[in-house]
């Protein structure tokens, strides 16, 4: 469970760097990400589903190392899908206003919605 100090951190942070874990136990370079956190829970996004890249390795994973200002930390990776996209698109709505949120709020992006637990 994240702590209400982490939960700002995430929260305030514009965007945050995640480095996840390929299948052979090694850890892919530090890639920066949109962050939202609602519920007491931190998500994060990618464009497009796809099996490659940093959002690949983390669903096959499930593991990773995250950093933003004032906190850096291992954490779980949950592939969420669609589940629990309401609340998770006002999140991105809010925190992101402009032209590039619309892409992040679409049925396609909710498709790769992720869940950060902290280990």
């Amino acid at each position: 469970m994240w702590s209400p100090d982490e939960l700002v951190l995430l929260d305030t942070a514009q965007e945050l760097e995640i480095a996840v874990e390929r299948a052979d136990g090694s850890s892919r370079r530090w890639t920066p990400i949109w962050v939202v956190c609602t519920g007491g829970q931190v998500y994060v996004r990618t464009w497009y589903r796809r099996d490659t890249g940093w959002f690949g390795d983390a669903v096959r994973s499930g593991r990773g190392r995250i950093r933003v200002p004032g906190l850096e930390t291992e954490v779980a990776i949950e592939d969420l899908g669609a589940q629990v996209t309401a609340d998770i698109d006002a999140a991105y709505r809010t925190k992101y206003p402009g032209g590039g949120t619309d892409a992040m709020v679409t049925a396609e992006a909710a498709a790769t919605t992720l869940r950060l637990d902290p280990r």
